[in-house]
């Protein structure tokens, strides 16, 4: 069975529009009914993914969009976003592990980390310049 995209968000790579994402996500609280806990997963896992698509899938290049859907299940128990960026990608399966001793003092590198440990399941595609992320609500 096909199932609608029930939102999509289109932003500019401009770091400032993070800030509709949250406003994005919020809507689809609402209109789901989400639980504080799936609520804070989402947030913290989308705004993380939609600032590694606008600064390293993009550039921060505002010519190059971020694309944020989101659909429904069957049953509507669950929830996947996509979060695409216009980049060449990135190799998702080698990246550094940010709870390790020597890379505790980095200032970036934690947003997958998050992602992975907040969604039920998180799918890289296009060479790493999509990202899907289920959740339970």
């Amino acid at each position: 069975m096909n199932i609608a995209i029930l939102e999509t968000l289109t932003i500019t790579s401009d770091p400032n529009n993070i800030a509709q994402v949250e406003t994005f996500v919020e809507d689809i609280r609402a209109k789901y009914n989400i639980a504080d806990d799936a609520f804070g997963n989402i947030l913290i896992s989308l705004t993380e993914a939609a600032n590694n698509a606008i600064i390293h899938g993009n550039g921060s290049d505002i010519s190059k969009t971020v694309e944020i859907t989101v659909t429904p299940d069957e049953r509507g128990k669950n929830l996947t976003f996509s979060v695409k960026d216009q980049g060449k990608g990135f190799d998702y399966s080698n990246l550094a592990d940010p709870t390790a001793p020597e890379n505790l003092d980095q200032p970036c590198g934690r947003g997958v980390f998050l992602m992975m440990q907040l969604a039920d399941l998180v799918v890289f595609s296009d060479k790493g310049s999509t990202v899907e992320m289920k959740f339970r609500i």
